[in-house]
């Protein structure tokens, strides 16, 4: 289901994908192995993210500031943004190795949600593309990919582990959303992307 997600063109804030519905579909059976193992370490990945966040750099006082946002068990009923057009901001959080920053937020980009459980980040080097699934009813899941530089259309969902995708979605406020990365490929312990109106 989710290995047929393909970007087929980007017209204004609201691109073409071809994708079937996932809202009732079950996460479990469209994810791979690896990705299931991720979301069931997602609190280890937090834990372990904050703490390194904490520790390093600035990154006790940004989290002190927005406490919502990198609180692990902030969560509200109804997970998934509406269709439309969004704001959203990436975090890194932890470092992978010995070295590099504990803390890290990037600007703001624009993305978008499709009325179908599309989400599509529209700018940057980095690009996350891919689908919401319903969970609970106060947690979905994100499963997707990551497509790079100036590539027109991602690869498909588990043909390369480097580039799978696979987060926990959640309200943390009125209009307010986050998308919880554990364990992701490269450079940090949890990337949490910020995603608010646009």
């Amino acid at each position: 289901m989710i290995a047929s997600l393909a970007l087929l063109a980007l017209s204004g804030s609201a691109p073409a994908v071809v994708v079937a519905d996932a809202r009732d579909a079950d996460w479990r059976r469209a994810a791979t192995p690896a990705d299931r193992a991720r979301l069931r370490g997602w609190r280890s990945a937090w834990m372990a993210a904050l703490a390194d966040a904490r520790a390093t750099g600035d990154g006790a006082a940004a989290i002190a500031r927005d406490g919502g946002l990198f609180d692990p068990d902030r969560s509200l009923e109804q997970p998934l943004p509406p269709s439309g057009d969004y704001r959203c901001r990436t975090v890194k959080l932890g470092r992978r190795g010995a070295v590099g920053l504990g803390y890290v937020a990037y600007p703001w980009f624009r993305c978008w949600v499709g009325e179908r459980g599309e989400f599509v980040r529209l700018d940057g080097s980095q690009r996350q593309v891919g689908r919401f699934f319903a969970d609970t009813d106060a947690r979905a899941v994100f499963l997707g990919t990551l497509a790079l530089g100036d590539e027109r259309s991602p690869i498909a969902y588990a043909r390369d582990p480097q580039r799978d995708l696979a987060g926990l979605v959640e309200r943390i406020g009125e209009r307010r959303w986050r998308i919880a990365f554990p364990f992701p490929a490269f450079e940090s312990k949890l990337d949490v992307i910020e995603v608010v109106p646009g």
